[in-house]
């Protein structure tokens, strides 16, 4: 639908509107179906990612390989009894954003936001924004179409798979696309929000994918976190007029030009990166027999 991620901002600053709404309207008109239908279903998917937060910190569950579980309750309930570093807003983020990568790691129910790898950004960021503001569902859809439209132009122009484009695809990506949503759920304009995604993509630029023994758990349930913490640090930045000096169409292509140089070990192989580590090779000998 779009060619650009500036684009988007254009369009949607024209048209005095966000990016989110600006999306919703063009996607409608894509499906050829009306705009409360396509509404209902990102409703759907928003109330699926809330779901498999609360579930990740509720009713946490180890993965088959027994690899990971628990840690999103852990952090989650530091959080909020004020022990934690960063503070509750940050702190209960990163527990949601393990939890829900720890749901997709027990074969829970998730959204892949763009990827199952992904998976626990988009929810943390969004959650996180709806309490700090004490902001409506209705926001966290219209977040969540701003994310799909940076999230489209990113997959057309780049990458979000892992296999292709390395981490920087896949986290990389959903953090870019929760800075965005962040932004314009705070109230940001449509040009801040889009420095906020080339922010988050700058400093996830390069991000092997690496899984131990192949599964989708070590390290990608910890980079959720880490990529969660990006885009919230990007769009506070954004929030306060700070801009990227290289404009975030430019970043996205740096970005694919990245992930092609990146050796097919550092891209879902589970050859190289911490993949190739003693440890790593041990766990694959044990859990796979091989």
């Amino acid at each position: 639908m779009f060619h650009s991620i500036a684009e988007l901002a254009e369009l949607a600053s024209l048209e005095k509107t966000t990016i989110g709404k600006l999306v919703l309207q063009r996607q409608a008109k894509e499906l050829e179906k009306s705009e409360q239908e396509v509404w209902k279903t990102m409703l759907k998917n928003y109330q699926v990612m809330v779901k498999s937060a609360n579930v990740g910190i509720e009713e946490p569950q180890k993965s088959f390989s027994g690899l990971v579980g628990y840690d999103g309750r852990k952090v989650f309930e530091q959080a909020t009894k004020s022990r934690s570093l960063v503070g509750e807003v940050v702190g209960k983020a990163i527990g949601r954003s393990l939890a829900v990568a720890e749901v997709n790691a027990a074969m829970g129910k998730i959204v892949a936001a763009p990827t199952a790898g992904s998976c626990g950004i988009l929810p943390a960021v969004l959650m996180g924004t709806v309490e700090k503001f004490d902001l409506t569902e209705e926001k966290a859809v219209y977040g969540l179409f701003t994310a799909a439209g940076i999230g489209m132009v990113i997959a057309t122009k780049a990458s979000i798979s892992g296999a292709e484009g390395g981490c920087q695809a896949e986290c990389g990506s959903a953090s870019g696309m929760a800075a965005a949503a962040a932004v314009e759920m705070a109230g940001g304009s449509p040009e801040q929000a889009i420095n906020a995604t080339a922010i988050a993509l700058k400093n996830t630029m390069g991000l092997t994918c690496d899984p131990v023994a192949g599964l989708v758990e070590v390290p990608c349930v910890k980079r959720n976190a880490m990529a969660t913490v990006n885009a919230m640090c990007a769009a506070e930045m954004a929030l306060a007029n700070i801009k990227s000096v290289i404009p975030v169409d430019e970043v996205v292509k740096a970005m694919k030009e990245v992930g092609d140089a990146m050796p097919a070990a550092l891209r879902e192989t589970a050859i190289g990166g911490l993949a190739g580590t003693p440890t790593a090779k041990k766990i694959e000998k044990d859990f796979l027999g091989k």
